[in-house]
């Protein structure tokens, strides 16, 4: 037996017992004759004492121990004359009788402590060596209990686990997939799958009306600190339901997982918001409502009332009211225009105005208008004084709406309103079935090409296919998308008309989706799904910015893992065996 305890279990009752322990060395602390350790395992750390007095041989011995060395030791506990609050076994220590040495370790690259002095690329090549921090395994362990609450609760709802490929053909919409050669069918290609979204609908027509999996999903698109090319989703569908049951449904697992886990307590119905009024007044469909600022189009105030041209000839003027905030500086202004300016945010300027305490008026554009105006901008916004209001234009309506938002979520950092112990959850509906592509010239599905219209714009589709809304959802929490789902489309020939909107024709749709199209014409019940965002949601519980710290093994901002140096080239025999020839100069 290796151990009797673990290092955070020992308590001032043990006192006086005989135990081992087996850990890895947290630090070193020499004093005098005596020689204290910090044992570290995954459940906590218990103070190690070797005093040369009663032994020199086995002090001598942990004086050469080094960080991260694993060991194990024999002693007794004892009641520490010094205790150590910020411990669990802060009470107790270990006096060492037996010393094993089981592993020694090299210098380690970094602190392996809470707050270390390693950088992510460092961590991430000694990805095995930033596990053993409490901070990094706290967030795995906060995943295990998610998921385990997960499927309790869903069990509890009648849904049945069912695992589906990884290893499916490529379809079109969507981000781009992973592909993989097959060598025994030379020149053929598996996909890896963005989600199980046809297997599960397979699965409502085989009648396992409650399916659930967590499962690991594929996309190969640019990444950001919410995107990884492998994630994992909580992949519900659900057959004989509308809308307002799988809402409701999932609303519960989300209100049970915020008590259990946070202790936080949801309302008892979350609030539920347009996609065009989300638009409106945050500029996104996953808008932060732990604070104000929503936006007012400023047209009927700005346009053609002054002599500032950007807004007499823009189609788009809206702005926010930054509460408190006149006595913003030239210099705090201009790190806000060089903000918006920014590459990611792609705006041309901004436009300040600050209702100062004693009532006057400063704003970049006050000679362009007369005071009357200031005065309809000040009531229009809401504004008071010693607020400021923060203004931007655009020739294009919604992408000016998106620069807006981003202005807004920087002003909400910058006054520290976006606290993450702080949860504000809700649902977007009524999202546009289509949205147009520049890339493509085509319409293109916004979620995908099974989602069901809403049935009051079904006659809208054949002339006016912009207009039509889905009968999809998102469930947003604090600005971040953590799941969406939609009802499906189970009538065959609104799904023919779905994939001639899309640019299909019968031959390329039945290529592409005739497992779909032919399971259908069995007797395909009404169904919906949705799909969590399990990576997403833990970081939220947690607190984190970047989903790849509760990801045991997560890839850079490039899409590689440096620690296994992945992805890397093949040599020339796999090439062969698959059929492949790389050429990049092409």
């Amino acid at each position: 037996m290796y151990r009797t305890n673990t290092c955070g279990e020992l308590r001032i009752a043990d006192t006086g017992k005989n135990v081992t322990l087996a850990g890895w060395v947290q630090r070193v602390r020499r004093m005098g004759g005596m020689c204290f350790i910090d044992l570290r395992d995954r459940y906590g750390i218990t103070q190690l004492v070797f005093d040369e007095a009663e032994n020199k041989e086995l002090c001598d011995k942990a004086n050469k121990l080094g960080r991260e060395y694993c060991i194990q030791v024999m002693g007794k506990v004892n009641e520490r004359k010094s205790k150590n609050a910020n411990l669990s076994t802060g009470d107790i220590e270990l006096i060492v009788k037996q010393l094993n040495i089981l592993s020694e370790s090299d210098t380690p690259p970094f602190t392996i402590e809470e707050n270390t002095d390693g950088g992510d690329d460092i961590r991430m090549k000694y990805r095995y060596l930033d596990l053993r921090r409490p901070n990094v395994r706290k967030n795995l362990e906060l995943r295990h209990k998610m998921t385990i609450l997960i499927r309790n609760f869903l069990d509890n709802h009648d849904f049945i686990e069912v695992e589906t490929p990884i290893l499916i053909g490529s379809t079109p919409e969507g981000a781009r997939d992973f592909v993989v050669p097959s060598r025994m069918n030379p020149g053929q290609f598996y996909a890896l799958p963005q989600s199980p979204q046809t297997l599960k609908q397979l699965l409502m027509v085989s009648g396992f009306d409650r399916y659930f999996q967590i499962a690991k999903c594929f996309r190969d698109e640019d990444l950001r600190a919410d995107r990884q090319p492998e994630f994992t989703q909580i992949d519900c569908e659900m057959s004989f339901v509308d809308q307002d049951d799988v809402i409701e449904l999932f609303e519960d697992m989300a209100r049970h997982l915020f008590k259990e886990l946070r202790g936080v307590e949801l309302p008892k119905k979350l609030r539920r918001m347009a996609w065009h009024e989300a638009m409106k007044y945050y500029g996104s469909d996953k808008p932060d409502l732990r604070f104000g600022m929503e936006f007012v189009e400023l047209a009927d105030v700005l346009k053609g009332t002054g002599e500032f041209s950007v807004f007499n000839e823009a189609e788009y003027i809206g702005g926010i009211c930054v509460p408190g905030c006149a006595d913003y500086s030239r210099k705090q202004l201009n790190e806000l225009t060089d903000f918006v300016k920014r590459p990611q945010v792609g705006a041309k300027g901004l436009v300040f105005v600050k209702y100062e305490n004693d009532g006057t008026v400063k704003s970049s554009i006050d000679k362009f208008y007369a005071p009357e105006v200031f005065a309809q901008l000040k009531e229009a916004m809401g504004a008071n004084n010693g607020d400021l209001v923060l203004i931007m234009s655009g020739d294009k309506v919604n992408k000016t709406r998106v620069q807006l938002c981003a202005l807004r979520l920087e002003m909400g950092d910058r006054l520290g309103l976006r606290d993450k112990n702080t949860f504000e959850c809700l649902w977007i509906v009524d999202f546009p079935l289509f949205e147009w592509s520049d890339e493509e010239q085509r319409l293109m599905a916004t979620h995908h090409p099974f989602t069901m219209p809403n049935p009051d714009d079904i006659p809208l589709l054949d002339e006016h296919p912009e207009k039509v809304r889905a009968k999809a959802y998102d469930f947003v929490c604090n600005g971040t998308e953590v799941g969406g789902g939609s009802l499906r489309i189970h009538d065959g020939a609104l799904q023919e008309k779905m994939f001639k909107i899309l640019g299909f024709t019968p031959e390329s749709a039945m290529a592409q989706f005739g497992f779909l199209i032919n399971a259908f014409k069995y007797g395909a019940p009404p169904h919906a799904g949705l799909a969590f965002g399990l990576d997403r949601f833990v970081s939220i519980f947690a607190g984190l910015n970047s989903i790849r710290d509760c990801i045991a093994f997560p890839k850079n901002n490039s899409g590689r893992d440096v620690m296994l140096d992945a992805p890397s080239f093949l040599d020339a025999k796999q090439l062969d065996e698959l059929n492949l020839k790389i050429d990049l100069n092409q």
